[in-house]
């Protein structure tokens, strides 16, 4: 049973994939999430996975912060996940990693043989631990660690954060990396009317659109004409990122769209840009460079393990001046961006995959069911 709050992005992609892997190998497989995340796509998203799964698709309330509300929706969990008698309880994320780690100890209590599995995701490891909330998510960390059975690590960056932030895991742990299926390394070509620019993900000051936009208002100012660019995803704070696009007047230049699929908002633009503030191994990284399509990213989370020997090209987080000139750099040489492109592709290829991600996740459940 997989067991995690947002049912939107990285994560989201990251738990359907390995669903998918595990019920190709003859797993019965479930998912508990929120029910008030995600919008148009992520149904539909919901509705290709959900005939698949022998032990459903059970989806509650989960604010994103602590609530009172936590409480009647952990016993709502509880008493399905109970009922279905799991194996193994593999949950993500903060708010899902306490939600499952607790039902699984619930069920340890009542005398089932059930694996606790928690892989952060970023997660609470994005926070300062030098501020009052780090505190507060370390310390329950360090709490949960007590009622875990193993931890997978999506990145060396997330293991290493972890071990800095909370403490090194004395249980056992893996690094298994987001991978991604085969035909996904199928090149895409843009369109014919294709942007200079895209942006695609969620709509959060973390994953840097607004960084994104100030970038190519500096663009419009030091060449006089304002690139092109597609902005797709969804998220509150959506409206913040059209106004500030209004504001800098690039509203004639800078197109919105709710989330689509990735391949298809590749087609959109001819150069990828990834700004973002905090990752852990962002799987739209991974799908840019599988899609051979020129990408610009910032050096966070487990970029660079994915960038390796090409890891000097990522720009610093949060600085907009080396953004900007980054993106210039690819515009005006689409030759040398292609090149770039296709060795990047060629690298990750034999390196981040569906079926090593999910075979390696495999030899931690059953060498933790062993224990």
């Amino acid at each position: 049973m997989h067991c995690f709050r947002s049912p939107v992005g990285g994560i989201f992609r990251h738990v359907r994939d390995l669903a998918l892997a595990q019920i190709a190998d003859g797993h019965s497989v479930g998912i508990v999430c929120d029910s008030s995340t995600g919008g148009a796509r992520e149904e539909d998203l919901f509705r290709e996975i959900a005939p698949l799964l022998p032990l459903g698709l059970n989806r509650v309330p989960m604010k994103r912060q602590i609530s009172p509300t936590d409480f009647v929706a952990l016993m709502r969990v509880f008493r399905s996940i109970k009922a279905l008698n799991p194996d193994v309880i593999h949950t993500h994320g903060a708010k899902g990693g306490v939600y499952g780690r607790m039902i699984g100890t619930f069920l340890r209590v009542s005398g089932s043989r059930v694996a606790r599995i928690y892989c952060p995701h970023g997660g609470s490891l994005h926070y300062d631990p030098r501020s009052h909330s780090g505190r507060v998510f370390f310390a329950l960390e360090r709490l949960m660690e007590r009622i875990t059975d193993a931890f997978v690590f999506v990145s060396r960056y997330e293991a290493d954060a972890y071990a800095a932030k909370v403490g090194r895991p004395t249980k056992p742990w893996r690094i298994a990396p987001n991978g991604i299926r085969p035909e996904e390394f199928v090149p895409v070509r843009e369109n014919a009317d294709a942007a200079d620019f895209l942006y695609i993900g969620m709509m959060r000051d973390l994953k840097g659109p607004d960084l994104f936009i100030d970038a190519l208002a500096r663009l419009r100012d030091q060449r006089g004409v304002a690139p092109t660019a597609e902005i797709v995803g969804d998220g509150p704070d959506k409206p913040r990122y059209v106004a500030k696009a209004e504001r800098l007047g690039l509203s004639a230049t800078t197109r919105f769209h709710d989330a689509m699929p990735a391949r298809a908002a590749f087609a959109t633009a001819r150069i990828v840009v990834v700004p973002s503030r905090a990752e852990s191994m962002p799987y739209i990284v991974l799908e840019a460079i599988a899609a051979g399509r020129p990408l610009v990213a910032t050096r966070v989370g487990g970029i660079p393990e994915i960038f390796d020997a090409a890891a000097d090209r990522l720009v610093r987080p949060g600085d907009e001046p080396a953004l900007a000139e980054a993106m210039a750099a690819l515009l005006d040489d689409p030759e040398r961006a292609q090149m770039e492109a296709e060795a990047l592709r060629a690298s990750i290829e034999p390196r981040f995959s569906v079926e090593a991600m999910a075979a390696n996740v495999a030899g931690l459940y059953s060498a933790s069911l062993a224990r």
